[in-house]
């Protein structure tokens, strides 16, 4: 579109801070990413930031060496913003930061890369003051200034320096602001030399005058230059990674259903389904997984923003129609960046002809696309997954009820049901193996799930894998079953990792069998495999709730808070819906970091209502508890219902062990042992259900110290440890661990508790740094100089002060 045809841009009020990391360029790649990542966690953690963001009224942009923040309320907010910030930088050892602020307008954009952006007046008058500042410098232009001294507390803190010259010559005027513990109070080196810089000497000789203009040409080229690469760092930076998207991508949108029978939904769900199944075992593609997808049934289509949201090149729609034994289905390929059809075209069959119809459309796809098919992929599209239809239809009712149980009031009804369904099925074709697989997938469910935990469920569940491998040994899907079952069933991680592995070589493209690997290399701490199958499975699912949790849950057990909140961040744009979810995960992180404050503001943000399994509670009580207010957690516990709430470990926990914590925490002995002795009658009970939990053994045994059971207590966490050694299991096995530290500070055994702490602090998993320096369980152990050393190197870099 030529400039002349774009429409009016509408002009907004901002109030702009730019903030620069001073001597950046002269550090090396690794420090230069670990400043910017430290100054990143500092702002955040800034009170104006933070409720700026929260009511929607901030814009963030990373420049590379710093950020830019427009403001949308008022003036003070850049202002007392970049006072937090230098207050919190006041005598930093390591970064030096220069800042400027101005008032102005600004308009959205749609940059080079079709992202959504701000430029104008603004940002411009905001970096050319920045500029001009040294180290530690907080400069404003004369306008916000102005704003300012309409208030007299501003006024002994804004210092007239007077104009200067920024690009073309325009003046400004401009204001240091500095006062107790922020800003620079001495005069801007740029500042003192503009004069000479305005007023040259004028009586030059031809040599110098050449000179002087090859250096003029020299500068202009390089500031063109500085301007793109700026440029490029803001646009590519916004989102905190270069988007890629490959030419041979593609998701398969919803199908509409156009039969007369709105119920035979499912079936067409069941024809794209299947389309998207085919697509996906071709390794030269990439394919979008399905529940990011199936966000975008209803509702109105814009090509353009899908494709950039879910990062794909092409999209594919379609509809199904079914009557009688006739169906029509239609599909168009669609080019995403430009909204244009690439190809088209319906089918008039007999129903017979269904799977004749998904595979043809998969292959014109792959054609279209350029894809390259083996003959083993054609082969696994052209595979008819059954002969009898009417086995194939309860099949696809089975299938929606399994793929959309988490939404169902009563999961485990919903699961029975479709394992009723599936029986059927299977009895009109007993060689039906992605029935058997299907089957396995709601036994395993309501195993995990502890909807039906026990040893009948669990057999039903390997039975039916092991039948679907019988039949089809080479069907990924069979493998991932199988996988699923090694994994949840008996923790043979081996065994899991090898099915995945096999299943992998037909299904390149789902995310789950990332998912699932990913879950595998945190248990065997492989992290490093970890992060990168995770991050695929995010990838190739961008949208899906549960495999950006599990990413951001990754990253936490590595203390990356950082990428840790830009999950965070996808994963609310993802889903608005989770906002909530994600917003009380972001009071937990600060928590961890120590920083009790911005954990404050962040809880703020959460609705009272939401707290779903007491998380929003106990996070409030943790909360209470490291400010040394156990009144208030007391107050907190009470005003919930709920008997269990989630537990640090993401387990359920009594609500009377909560009680003993804070009553423990009160100095109150007798009411904690009370409480804490109600809690140990409900584990032991749980317990009996799941004798080899170590982690739940491990609780029972922090319990026992509390009462004054010291030798039960260590029996019970040395066994915890035993059932779950880390070489085996490194998630739970730091768990269990940090429960036998903690177990060791309450029985007074203080050597004991520092060996492991020290030992934890090396590893992904243990205690946080949140968590040791506040919480008053840790008290025992808190004086000992070598536990004020370990904490020293779990403190993460946004809580030095």
């Amino acid at each position: 579109m030529s400039a002349d045809s774009q429409p009016d841009a509408e002009l907004e009020l901002a109030h702009v801070l730019f903030i620069d990391v001073v001597g950046y360029s002269k550090l090396l790649l690794n420090e230069q990413t670990a400043l910017v990542a430290e100054l990143t966690q500092i702002v955040r953690a800034t009170e104006h930031f933070r409720s700026a963001e929260a009511a929607g009224k901030l814009i963030r942009i990373p420049t590379g060496d710093g950020m830019a923040l427009a403001f949308f309320n008022t003036p003070e907010a850049p202002v007392r913003c970049a006072m937090e910030v230098g207050k919190a930088l006041h005598g930093h050892a390591r970064i030096f930061v220069r800042m400027g602020i101005h008032s102005g307008p600004v308009n959205a954009i749609t940059d080079v890369n079709d992202r959504s952006n701000i430029a104008g007046v603004g940002m411009n008058v905001a970096e050319r003051i920045m500029s001009f500042a040294d180290a530690g410098h907080i400069l404003l232009s004369k306008r916000v200034a102005d704003d300012l001294a309409q208030y007299a507390h501003w006024q002994p803190r804004l210092h007239d320096l007077g104009e200067i010259e920024v690009k073309h010559g325009k003046r400004v005027g401009i204001v240091n602001l500095y006062g107790e513990g922020f800003g620079n109070p001495q005069r801007p080196t740029r500042i003192k030399e503009q004069k000479r810089l305005l007023f040259p000497n004028r009586a030059r000789s031809g040599n110098e005058r050449r000179r002087r203009a090859i250096l003029a040409a020299l500068s202009i080229f390089a500031a063109v230059i500085g301007v793109m690469l700026w440029s490029y760092w803001r646009n590519h930076a916004a989102t905190d990674e270069v988007v890629f998207i490959p030419k041979k991508s593609i998701a398969v949108l919803p199908f509409s259903n156009y039969s007369d029978d709105k119920q035979n939904s499912y079936f067409a769900d069941g024809v794209q389904d299947d389309i998207l199944t085919d697509l996906s075992k071709v390794s030269d593609l990439k394919v979008i997984s399905r529940s990011s997808v199936m966000k975008y049934r209803d509702g109105a289509r814009n090509m353009r923003e899908i494709g950039q949201a879910l990062r794909v090149a092409h999209l594919l729609e379609g509809s199904v129609r079914r009557s009688q034994n006739k169906i029509r289905i239609t599909a168009q390929l669609i080019d995403a960046a430009t909204d244009e059809h690439i190809w088209a075209d319906h089918y008039d069959r007999d129903v017979a002809d269904v799977f004749a119809i998904q595979s043809e459309v998969a292959q014109e796809i792959v054609t279209r696309l350029k894809a390259n098919l083996s003959a083993s992929e054609k082969a696994a599209i052209d595979v008819r997954p059954t002969r009898d239809l009417e086995a194939f239809d309860i099949y696809l009712q089975a299938k929606q009820l399994i793929n959309n149980f988490h939404d169902t009031p009563d999961w485990k009804e919903t699961l029975l049901k479709a394992l009723r369904l599936l029986d059927e099925a299977i009895t009109r074709d007993g060689n039906f193996a992605l029935a058997y697989c299907l089957a396995t997938r709601a036994n395993e469910a309501l195993y995990w799930f502890g909807l039906d935990h026990t040893p009948g469920r669990l057999a039903q569940a390997k039975a039916t894998a092991q039948k679907a491998l019988t039949l089809a040994p080479d069907l990924g899907e069979a493998h991932l079953a199988q996988a699923l079952v090694h994994y949840h069933g008996n923790r043979d991680y081996a065994r899991a990792r090898e099915e995945l592995a096999l299943a992998a070589r037909t299904l390149p493209n789902n995310a789950e069998v990332f998912s699932s690997t990913g879950w595998i290399d945190r248990r065997q701490g492989r992290w490093e495999d970890a992060v990168k199958n995770e991050e695929k499975a995010a990838e190739l699912d961008p949208r899906n709730s549960k495999m950006l949790n599990d990413l951001a849950v990754l990253y936490d057990v590595l203390r990356r808070y950082d990428d840790e909140e830009a999950v965070f961040d996808r994963a609310i744009a993802a889903n608005p819906s989770t906002a909530d979810y994600f917003h009380l995960m972001r009071a937990e992180i600060e928590l961890e970091k120590g920083n009790t404050k911005a954990a404050r503001i962040a809880l703020d943000s959460v609705p009272a209502g939401y707290d779903p399994d007491g998380a929003a509670t106990s996070t409030r009580i943790n909360l209470a508890l490291y400010e040394r207010d156990p009144a208030s957690a007391e107050k907190i516990l009470a005003a919930t219902k709920l008997e269990e709430l989630v537990g640090g470990t993401g387990s359920l926990l009594p609500r009377e062990l909560f009680q003993a914590l804070i009553a423990r925490a009160r100095g109150d002995a007798p009411r904690s042992i009370e409480a804490f002795k109600a809690a140990r009658t409900k584990i032991e009970t749980k317990l009996k259900g799941q004798p080899d939990d170590a982690v739940l053994l491990a609780t029972l045994g922090f319990i026992d110290a509390g009462v004054g059971k010291k030798k039960d207590a260590a029996a019970e966490g040395l066994r915890a440890v035993e059932l779950r050694p880390i070489a085996d299991d490194a998630v739970d096995g730091a768990v269990v661990i940090a429960n036998l530290a903690m177990i060791y500070a309450w029985n007074g055994d203080v050597d004991l508790a520092i060996e492991r702490l020290f030992f934890l602090a090396k590893i992904p998993g243990g205690p946080d740094y949140g968590q040791l320096k506040f919480d008053p369980a840790w008290d025992a152990v808190r004086r000992d100089p070598r536990f004020a050393e370990m904490l020293v190197s779990l403190q993460p870099a946004s809580s030095a002060r």
